[in-house]
């Protein structure tokens, strides 16, 4: 096995739009359906990607920060690679792979010992011949010491060590992670992380959600296809932009429940939400020739309920530059589509147009700065007696209310906590007036606000 130093292999590891996270970073490759994905969540102890029988499942690259007996490294799970693939989904496929195999610094091919050694196993290790990284040959469905007489078919590969695996028990993983980890720099305790923006691309099918993730990083990070459901598992990239480090997430198309199919579809659905609820803005997509539909303001919704910044970017604006009244039209359709939206700003452009990326990266910052603003407890209270002069609350059985006083109790999205007495009455619709004289006296522009009414004594 030919095995050279971190060193020299992280020369060219990372990919243009990709921020060098200063670990190693271990491929797992191998063609369909011998049990990447199921490696992959084993090492992770997560169900990070989709799972399935059928072959094709995982198409994109997934990324997931691992540590080790205090090691750190970056996993990545790639699709089924065929190398004589060159047309449809599988030549997309396979392009993704041979991305995350170039930028890898360890190698981990993985074969199927149950389906034995196949004709496109060697063309892999035909195609590997000459890579000069450190390479590691896992055979996997090894579930049994029984079993283990299937590895004869695996030695005509002339392998010095082969690595009998159940990635579905986890038999064997343990050796495999010991035979790389002199490969791994011990993990830096008092390395300072950097503070992260989350930010998750939604939105229908077919709006154009890697497009614009693609356009962003410069490379073609994820699979861009006409075909609906392209994407299946939510795709994290990290990026560094202006001095600002962003977490980027393509997420699967959002179609409407019922159409919804069980199976891979639905564990897309659920990763998706899950993204969505660990990002900090989502960042809805819409498509600006269909309009607003049905479907857009249920994922608004979606966003709105898991209290998550927003920013709308109009997608396909290009095709209708030409039309003078069209941008003021469709902004008056989301106002009635999304009435509950009105504080989030909207970009209209093309997810193909690098001017559009830096658009939508300048309101992402506007709307974090907003979604963790935290207001000084003395501004604030000014605030609420100029709000209680201008709007006087309802009192009760003639009893004036009493020292009212609000105080913000977190942030992420911005919430208060509104103190007041028993004879106070702080109706829904007061609240909403709170709100609003929020937002105009301290912006918190695309941020959701929280007020909780608690009663003193």
């Amino acid at each position: 096995m030919k095995r050279k130093s971190l060193a020299r292999a992280r020369r060219q590891a990372f990919l243009p739009g990709l921020r060098p996270s200063g670990v190693p970073l271990v491929a797992v490759i191998g063609r369909p359906n011998v049990g990447k994905s199921t490696l992959f969540n084993r090492i992770l102890g997560t169900r990070n990607a989709i799972v399935d029988d059928r072959p094709g499942v995982t198409r994109d690259r997934i990324y997931a920060e691992c540590t080790y007996q205090g090691r750190r490294f970056q996993l990545v799970d790639t699709g089924g690679l065929d190398p004589t693939a060159d047309d449809g989904m599988l030549g997309l496929i396979r392009r993704q792979s041979q991305t995350a195999l170039a930028a890898a610094d360890v190698l981990l091919v993985i074969m199927d010992g149950r389906a034995g050694l196949t004709p496109v196993d060697r063309e892999i290790v035909d195609a590997l011949h000459g890579v000069d990284k450190p390479t590691f040959w896992v055979v996997n469905k090894i579930d049994t010491p029984a079993l283990e007489p299937l590895l004869a078919d695996f030695h005509a590969l002339g392998k010095d060590t082969l690595f009998p695996v159940s990635a579905e028990h986890g038999n064997g993983v343990d050796d495999l992670l010991e035979a790389f980890l002199h490969l791994l720099p011990a993990h830096d305790e008092d390395l300072a992380e950097t503070a992260t923006t989350r930010v998750a691309v939604v939105g229908r099918p077919n709006v154009g959600k890697s497009t614009l993730v693609n356009t962003i990083l410069g490379e073609e990070r994820v699979l861009v296809s006409d075909v609906p459901g392209t994407t299946r598992d939510p795709v994290d990239t990290q990026l560094e932009r202006e001095g600002q480090s962003f977490l980027l997430t393509d997420t699967a198309g959002l179609r409407r429940r019922g159409r919804v199919e069980p199976g891979i579809e639905g564990y897309s659905v659920a990763r998706t939400m899950r993204a969505l609820g660990r990002s900090d803005i989502g960042v809805l997509l819409i498509d600006g020739i269909e309009g607003v539909t049905d479907q857009d303001t249920k994922i608004a919704g979606l966003i709105q309920r898991q209290g998550r910044g927003c920013v709308i970017l109009v997608n396909k604006w290009d095709l209708r530059r030409n039309q003078p009244e069209a941008k003021k039209q469709f902004s008056l359709e989301l106002k009635r589509q999304f009435p509950f939206f009105t504080f989030v700003p909207v970009v209209f452009g093309s997810a193909l147009s690098p001017k559009t990326v830096d658009h939508v990266f300048s309101t992402v910052t506007r709307v974090m700065d907003a979604f963790s603003y935290r207001v000084p407890t003395g501004r604030l209270n000014q605030f609420l007696q100029k709000a209680l002069t201008d709007n006087p609350l309802t009192v009760k059985k003639g009893n004036p209310p009493k020292s009212l006083y609000m105080t913000q109790v977190a942030t992420k999205p911005p919430t208060f906590a509104l103190f007041a007495g028993k004879s106070a009455v702080i109706t829904p619709a007061y609240l909403r007036y709170l709100e609003n004289q929020l937002r105009v006296t301290f912006g918190f522009e695309g941020t959701p606000l929280r007020i909780l009414v608690r009663k003193k004594g």
